[in-house]
């Protein structure tokens, strides 16, 4: 069993940045990908960004070129760098740890929230 933990969401203006952590509550030593996703209201959660075990990075389209998803192994730990924020990125971002093709856990979310 893994417990996802994140961290880092609050409200943040037009073109701020945030940036969410999440942690492992232990060692991973095999995974396929982590990774965040988000869901806004009235939406369908949406892949936001993933990393594979291997460090190959997958983003939306809409994030690229703003977010960056990096990994501390000896943290255990993710991250989601947010800059050039839009109201639209307004959302819960989840955490989540593919451990296996069946396994899969998720964070209990941190909101982001456009402030003007």
């Amino acid at each position: 069993q893994v417990r996802l933990v994140e961290s880092g969401g609050g409200l943040v203006q037009a073109g701020g940045s945030l940036s969410l952590s999440c942690a492992a509550s232990r060692t991973i030593f095999s995974f396929i990908a982590m990774g965040w996703y988000r869901q806004a209201p009235g939406k369908q959660r949406e892949l936001v960004a993933t990393m594979s075990s291997r460090g190959t990075t997958n983003y939306a389209d809409s994030v690229k070129g703003r977010f960056t998803i990096s990994r501390d192994n000896a943290k255990n730990t993710v991250y989601l760098q947010m800059n050039s924020l839009r109201p639209e990125d307004t959302a819960v971002y989840y955490c989540k740890l593919a451990l296996t093709p069946i396994y899969n856990y998720w964070g209990q979310g941190t909101q982001v929230t456009f402030s003007s």
